[in-house]
């Protein structure tokens, strides 16, 4: 009876130490605001990562102040870098697919989130910005910080009311 007590601990042990156990993120404790799947090693529903607000604002809040197109003048955005977020969820991919909850849909390269400071704001000018003000997710680039970033291309990937990442 001993050795099969020293193979269960051994077996135990071994999966411990194999990191069987680190793709698995904590559960959200509210409502979900965010999905993220596709090529991710880390998870917590069923393959996927879910997170609710107090999930994303635990990683960190980012501040970027720029002009947009969508509003006057210059605003502070309050979000989470996407970067880390995609370093959080092990993301293995090459693009990360955007779906709003009015299922635009825009796909950002994976290597812009490396480049370029770009969050997945929760706030504008100090407030949670609701659905009717793009919220609950928003994803902004830092577009006074380089003059690339004032174009089409990367306005069209700046989607509102995020509610999926995709990363593929």
């Amino acid at each position: 009876m001993s050795c099969i007590r020293f193979l269960l601990c051994i077996c135990f042990l071994a999966v411990v130490f194999s990191g069987a156990w680190a793709g698995s993120l904590a559960l959200p404790e509210d409502k979900p605001i965010l999905v993220v799947s596709g090529k991710i090693e880390n998870t917590n529903v069923r393959g996927i990562a879910e997170f609710d607000r107090a999930m994303l604002e635990a990683i960190g809040l980012e501040m970027v102040e720029t002009a947009t197109p969508w509003y006057d003048g210059r605003v502070r955005f309050e979000g989470v870098s996407l970067n880390k977020l995609m370093k959080i969820v092990g993301a293995k991919g090459t693009n990360i697919t955007a779906v709003a909850l009015n299922d635009y849909v825009t796909t950002i390269p994976l290597s812009d989130v490396e480049e370029f400071k770009v969050i997945l704001a929760l706030k504008r000018d100090g407030s949670y910005m609701t659905v009717r003000d793009k919220g609950p997710l928003f994803i902004i680039y830092p577009y006074d910080s380089d003059p690339r970033l004032q174009s089409q291309t990367y306005y069209t990937r700046s989607a509102w009311q995020v509610a999926k990442l995709i990363v593929e």
